[in-house]
């Protein structure tokens, strides 16, 4: 199949080549929140449930606990690694397809998650038309993103500092603003409710909770690797500089951090419903 040259150039924000690293640092963190919006959801048991972006599925795991055997989960992606990965742990059915192209039938679901994956989709709007076309009446759609501003702690700063210095900090910038061009819309409280009112969604609630997650240094540095910055990153410099741009930046954590340390990270969690 021929590719564009703009789908050549973003081939960086893949997580294809991620994927196995993203199961182990990015998606125990992404679990906790689901399991939060699962709950906020009223998941029920015998629900039927699509878990739009689903990764390696931490949500639909977490949905699929709630809905019991009686139940279906689905979950979606594009990433044929993510969702091998997803389908070895079970509990819930994994496809792969688009949020803006679904193949379901109207109505087909009564609750929907979409954890962090709003704000990485090219054109949103098509894809919550999408979404609630296959939502049921009075059916209910959980959102959760990281709120503005978490990159913006002293071990994000830390990370920033040392890319910068390999990196000029507008194409970091710029990188980030192409693999997630709605997050700062989603990331605000009121903007994301009023992206979700105009799709069609009513009685929308947004709570912001914060978590604390215990790592370390390596699994800390992983974790921005798979960022939209890091998977940039790593692809621009290839593989001989990534590895001094690795050696910079575990030398500046091992000086400056302790060898386990909690990082702080707030999140939205938004529930609608449709009429």
């Amino acid at each position: 199949m021929a590719t564009s040259a703009d789908e050549e150039d973003l081939d960086w924000a893949s997580f294809d080549s991620v994927a196995e690293t993203y199961a182990r640092v990015q998606a125990p963190q992404h679990s906790v929140v689901a399991a939060d919006v699962v709950e906020l959801l009223e998941i029920a048991p015998r629900s039927r449930v699509l878990d739009v972006g689903t990764g390696t599925g931490a949500a639909a795991r977490a949905a699929a606990k709630a809905t019991g055997a009686e139940g279906m989960v689905v979950g979606i992606d594009l990433s044929i690694p993510m969702l091998r990965l997803a389908a070895g742990e079970g509990m819930a059915r994994f496809a792969a397809a688009r949020a803006i192209d679904m193949p379901f039938r109207d109505a087909t679901f009564s609750h929907e998650l979409a954890c962090f994956v709003l704000g990485a989709l090219p054109n949103y709007q098509t894809a919550l038309y999408e979404m609630l076309r296959v939502l049921s009446p009075l059916g209910g759609l959980g959102v959760a993103t990281w709120a503005p501003g978490d990159d913006r702690d002293e071990l994000s700063l830390a990370w920033r500092e040392v890319a910068e210095q390999f990196a000029e900090r507008e194409m970091l910038e710029d990188a980030r603003e192409r693999a997630l061009p709605w997050e700062g819309l989603f990331s605000d409280r009121d903007r994301a409710k009023d992206a979700l009112h105009d799709a069609g969604l009513r009685d929308i609630w947004v709570e912001k909770r914060t978590y604390r997650f215990e790592t370390n240094a390596r699994d800390y540095l992983d974790s921005r690797e798979v960022s939209a910055a890091g998977r940039f990153l790593r692809r621009m410099l290839g593989g001989e500089f990534w590895g001094t741009f690795r050696s910079r930046v575990e030398a500046v954590f091992a000086d400056r951090f302790p060898q386990r340390f909690n990082d702080f990270r707030e999140a939205l969690l938004i529930v609608g419903h449709k009429p």
